[in-house]
């Protein structure tokens, strides 16, 4: 019986909202510019996620979860941004948002732990 990976589950979860939040800015505001960059980053945490579990070593995992980290801290500008130029309310904001800081915790933490088992990645 396989165990459910939680980082892998929040990730595409987080992914599915930014689409439907994409979609509603395109629409509904006519924003294109800037949700299409968050459309970008915030699918592509998930995608790396993916990547990284499929990874052929230590080494390939913690640089495809690097490119994880990064993006969901992008997401999390992109979120902020909307919400400061006034395409997001805080409302939206305030539902959004901690999901890409959480993300970066879990991810930071799996990073952090994968690299103490492993001393090539001790002094990095």
């Amino acid at each position: 019986m396989k165990t459910e990976n939680i980082v892998q589950t929040k990730s595409y979860a987080f992914a599915v909202r930014v689409v439907r939040l994409y979609q509603h800015l395109s629409v509904k505001k006519k924003e294109f510019v800037l949700s299409k960059q968050l459309l970008r980053s915030g699918t592509s945490i998930g995608a790396n996620i993916e990547e990284a579990l499929g990874g052929q070593s230590r080494a390939d995992f913690l640089s495809k979860l690097s490119i994880a980290y990064k993006e969901a801290r992008e997401a999390g500008y992109w979120l902020r941004l909307l919400r400061d130029t006034d395409y997001l309310s805080d409302t939206e904001f305030n539902s959004i948002y901690p999901d890409a800081e959480e993300l970066c915790r879990i991810i930071g933490s799996i990073q952090k732990s994968t690299k103490s088992k492993d001393t090539r990645f001790r002094n990095s």
